[in-house]
């Protein structure tokens, strides 16, 4: 008699996801009975409190990223985006590659789909960057270097005070790490550029509640400040953002004029977490037990910023990564029991403590009560989040990135993901605006150039030297000059 394995599904590959999964992978290795699978969107894992440093150039932008398919060993990965959830058939709909539909049945299912950046607590969002992901990173890195390079050559006063002005909006632990890389990136690379004042930079800083870094302690968000304002940073606390436009922020009785505007003023749980037909609280994410289970449907488990998690005093656990990977384990566990007919266990964990880095080598820590600030700390969150990258060769990878960062400043290359033709066509570097000749049309490159005396020029003794060049408009000659 051929029986049903009892089916798991993980859904998100993120910090949580990937450590339940790894962790079900451990607990059920090579048990026919048992059939646990991970659906993720993307095919790699992202430890976000590393793309500050990725943005920056410290770190190389793949070592942030591990590829999820060698963590795990008898877990099958599926890489597709999650449609739908039905509690009620306990079917799972995903959309893989080329549209492709597949519908995956469950027995038990684990949401961490994690969040995403609140897009619509303030109007106008859509003008302003964010920075969640990869290409986050790397479209806000080729956009500051962008304005360094066209500040270098702007001679209009109110222009040039645009182009280096940065404005984050939300002053919790991502925007005001956020800055503070940001600031020290350009600073260092400042040198490059002789033509720009220190004193011409402006970084601006914007939290709606009444104190830095609510999340953590007030420790760290001094620190933070002292750190940030001798950079020049200026902080605008219980000052809640009423719009963003295009190049401009508008607050409470004035504005400012800035060319980077950056969102990290909260976040919403993921789409389809928030629609999953079960109980949900007023922020849309899963209402669970403290076991994690959902409250309305026990084959629905969630862990992660998805989640909310009540602690013994009945608060909700925070949004945070060391929660998550906590989460993970004990969910992973609870199910293990839940399968073997045993009760789970309710999640009780105590913070380990609140860890912030601010470029170079400024960092704070509060570690229940031990309070520490430069190396020490920037070397402890280092060593901490080198550990939460579940295999060796990142471990290494990042490890010499963080060594040569120690000798050698970041770079100022841009990478353009455009291909070839699509260079061509735009006529400009990597986040700058296309030229006046490429924004009416394509380029047309005869095949053969013949010498005339319109594009000609006497030589030597007489002769007549040829410059193909006179023939290109004058636009065109940058890119054929490459």
């Amino acid at each position: 008699m051929i029986t049903t394995p009892t089916r798991i599904v993980v859904l998100g590959g993120g910090v949580g996801g990937l450590a339940a999964a790894r962790q079900l992978d451990r607990q059920f290795a090579r048990r026919s009975d048992v059939a646990v699978t991970l659906v993720s969107r993307d095919n790699f894992f992202l430890l976000s409190p590393l793309l500050f440093e990725a943005c920056s150039g410290v770190l190389e932008l793949r070592h942030c990223a591990q590829p999820i398919r060698p963590c795990l060993r008898y877990v099958r990965f599926i890489e597709a985006t999650v449609e739908y959830v039905d509690v009620e058939r306990r079917v799972v709909r995903v959309v893989a590659s080329e549209g492709a539909i597949h519908e995956l049945p469950y027995d038990h299912v684990v949401i961490a789909l994690g969040a995403m950046t609140n897009v619509e607590l303030i109007p106008g969002s859509e003008h302003a960057r964010t920075f969640k992901t990869l290409a986050d990173a790397i479209m806000l890195r080729n956009h500051v270097i962008e304005r360094l390079e066209r500040a270098d050559v702007e001679t209009d006063a109110q222009r040039r005070r645009q182009l280096l002005t940065v404005v984050v909006i939300g002053g919790g632990l991502v925007g005001v790490e956020l800055l503070g890389e940001l600031t020290a990136f350009i600073h260092d690379e400042l040198r490059y550029y002789p033509r720009i004042r220190r004193d011409e930079l402006r970084f601006q800083l914007f939290e709606a509640s009444d104190r830095l870094m609510p999340e953590s302690t007030p420790f760290v968000a001094r620190y933070a400040e002292k750190v940030l304002r001798r950079r020049g940073a200026e902080f605008n606390v219980a000052t809640p953002v009423q719009a963003i436009e295009p190049g401009l922020v508008r607050w409470k009785g004035s504005t400012i004029e800035a060319d980077t505007i950056v969102l990290a003023a909260g976040i919403v749980p993921n789409a389809v977490a928030a629609a999953a037909a079960v109980e949900r609280d007023r922020r849309g994410r899963i209402v669970t037990d403290a076991t994690m289970r959902s409250v309305s449907h026990p084959n629905v488990w969630a862990i992660g910023d998805c989640a909310a998690i009540p602690g013994p005093d009945g608060k909700l656990y925070p949004a945070l990564a060391q929660h998550a990977v906590r989460e993970a384990r004990g969910v992973a566990k609870n199910i293990r029991a839940v399968v073997g007919r045993r009760a789970p266990k309710p999640f009780v964990y105590r913070m380990l403590g609140t860890m912030a880095a601010f470029g170079h080598t400024r960092a704070a820590a509060d570690v229940r009560g031990l309070e520490l600030t430069g190396f020490i700390a920037w070397w402890m969150r280092r060593t901490y989040y080198l550990f939460q990258m579940p295999r060796w060769d990142t471990r290494v990878r990042i490890a010499l990135d963080w060594t040569v960062s120690l000798f050698f400043r970041p770079d100022l290359t841009k990478v353009d993901l455009a291909p070839e033709r699509e260079q061509e066509r735009r006529n400009c570097p990597a986040g700058g605006l296309p030229s006046r000749a490429s924004a009416a049309g394509s380029i047309a490159i005869p095949k053969r150039w013949e010498p005339s005396a319109a594009n000609s020029t006497a030589g030597v003794g007489g002769s007549r030297v040829f410059d193909h060049r006179m023939s290109l408009p004058l636009e065109g000659m940058l890119s054929r000059d490459k």
